[in-house]
């Protein structure tokens, strides 16, 4: 048994890898290829069915796959469109909720309107993996790539919120309004608490005890579980503490992280990130014989047919509402200041469309329990299941087919008053070079005038090139001048990723450089220690 599932498993993820190359060859985001690929493998004969844990995916895969998000976006991104964001991840979720019990209640028989919130709950957050995955092939402005990003950190918390009140009302049979709400905002409040505070004990571990890369490493990936765990238990949102705790950490990691650990945590992290995406979006086409199975007395057609239907109103609900917040900022702008008063339609419009659903309504969808509290079976549990799978598919198929022609067609130019790259490039060069010239003059003077490896690399800066040093002479005191150097390039960095008009990813691949050179610099005198 255990070797037959060891087989499945390796299968799987060669069956993930495939696929992905497949995808990448076509320039078509991988997320679709995978759904349809699994749906291809689940019909054929003799295959064992697989039949997905809501557990494993809340438990495993959850926090891991946010908290590599939160690692890799860009707080000052964050902020600046927190605004947009926080609208689209809360207060058009809960809109979406409530008009898909509206829908829901009145058109599909059964359905009550705590049975409607539930599936709106569920079925409400916009999966942005398979977004951002559609995006890397079009060139699309910075900003909507920021707000899709910063949107599927949060709208996880809000939507999951609202499962479990409608899940807690479909059992009790009642809703006290008044209630919900205040538990609303002590759960995302508090979730927020638990997850800074866990995070500043990881901080802290990092900081003061005597761990190497491979502690480190270990210790970023049981994070993100203590910290989803935990608030969980509490009754908190464990989405939103892992959420907050990823930030703060990788905010801080350049303060707590030696260089080598930051490049191996890099790279752990993008092959986990990597391979769990596949795993979960590959789990959604293989559980479809399941869901079908499960259908009992509900027909097939009619089935589709609520799908189609609840799909329909999603896509619809919300580009209405990225339009309307484009309106709403425009008379808003007038007593605020806001990041763009003039927001126009093009840009509501692809985010309008870039409304996904993925992985997370179908680990909701799965974990609705079989059975109520007095012993009787759960009501509409496998329609529910069926109206998410199928929500899922359209959205993800037609909606990330057709992004890419939307994108296209709207022809939005960049209005974000950013730096152009190669501007950008210079900027940074030449504030480098006159940050790391001033450094050396002033506090190695004397060294400058006999120390040949030191005037290579006053040289070097003079002449704004980087990256690119001799080995040939350097000493232990050049490798602690040169590390010294580099920590005060970081703050210049970080000075000018502080500029209003610098795009903070580029900013972020200068970081990366530094380590890189720090790290070429630690190995030639660990080899020569050797």
């Amino acid at each position: 048994m255990v070797l037959e599932t060891s087989i499945i498993c390796i299968a799987l993820v060669l069956a993930i890898l495939a696929l992905v190359m497949v995808s990448q060859k076509l320039k078509v985001a991988y997320p679709m290829v995978l759904v349809v690929g699994g749906l291809i493998l689940s019909l054929i004969p003799g295959l064992p069915k697989v039949r997905v844990n809501p557990e494993l995916i809340f438990i495993i895969f959850l926090p891991p796959l946010l908290f590599e998000a939160a690692w890799q976006t860009s707080w000052k991104d964050l902020w600046k469109w927190r605004r947009v964001i926080s609208s689209f991840a809360f207060l058009i979720v809960l809109l979406t909720s409530f008009v898909i019990a509206i829908v829901s209640s009145s058109v599909i028989p059964g359905f009550t309107l705590a049975l409607g919130f539930l599936l709106g709950g569920i079925v409400s957050p916009p999966d942005a993996v398979s977004a951002t995955a559609i995006l890397k092939y079009v060139k699309v402005p910075k900003r909507v790539k920021c707000i899709v990003e910063g949107e599927s950190l949060l709208n996880d918390a809000s939507s999951l919120i609202v499962f479990r009140f409608a899940l807690v009302a479909v059992a009790s049979g009642q809703f006290v309004f008044h209630q919900a709400a205040l538990s609303f905002v002590l759960v995302i409040a508090m979730g927020i608490v638990v997850g800074v505070a866990i995070a500043f004990i990881y901080y802290a571990i990092h900081k003061w005890l005597p761990t190497d890369a491979n502690i480190d490493i270990i210790l970023t990936l049981t994070a993100p579980y203590v910290m989803y765990i935990v608030a969980e238990r509490l009754h908190f949102s464990g989405v939103l503490a892992v959420v907050s705790g990823g930030l703060l950490l990788s905010s801080k990691s350049h303060q707590f992280l030696s260089t080598t650990s930051r490049l191996a945590i890099s790279n752990v992290w993008s092959a986990l990130g990597f391979i769990f995406n596949g795993v979960v979006f590959m789990l959604i086409g293989l559980e479809l014989p399941e869901i079908i199975r499960q259908l009992g007395d509900v027909s097939l057609i009619g089935a589709i047919g609520y799908g189609v239907l609840i799909s329909a109103v999603l896509i619809v609900l919300r580009i209405l509402c990225t339009l309307g917040a484009s309106v709403f900022t425009v008379f808003i702008s007038r007593f605020i200041t806001t990041a763009d008063n003039r927001p126009g339609w093009k840009g509501p419009i692809i985010l309008g469309w870039a409304g996904m659903r993925g992985v997370v309504s179908l680990a909701s969808a799965l974990s609705v329990p079989f059975y109520l509290s007095n012993g009787t079976a759960f009501p509409q549990r496998n329609l529910i299941l069926f109206i998410t799978f199928t929500v899922i598919l359209i959205t993800l198929v037609v909606q990330g087919l057709t992004l890419p022609l939307l994108i296209n067609w709207v022809n939005m130019e960049d209005p974000d008053d950013l730096l152009p790259p190669h501007e950008l490039n210079i900027l940074i060069r030449k504030t480098l070079a006159k940050t790391s010239l001033a450094y050396l003059n002033e506090e190695y003077a004397e060294q400058l005038k006999s120390n040949k490896p030191l005037q290579q690399l006053r040289f070097m800066y003079e002449n704004e090139q980087y990256f690119s040093m001799d080995d040939d002479g350097r000493s232990k005191d050049f490798q602690r001048i040169y590390g010294l150097l580099i920590e005060k390039q970081r703050e210049c960095l970080d000075q000018i990723n502080n500029m209003p008009r610098i795009d903070s990813e580029l900013v972020r691949r200068y970081h990366g450089l530094l380590d890189l050179e720090e790290e070429k610099v630690r190995v030639r005198y660990s080899d020569e220690d050797n």
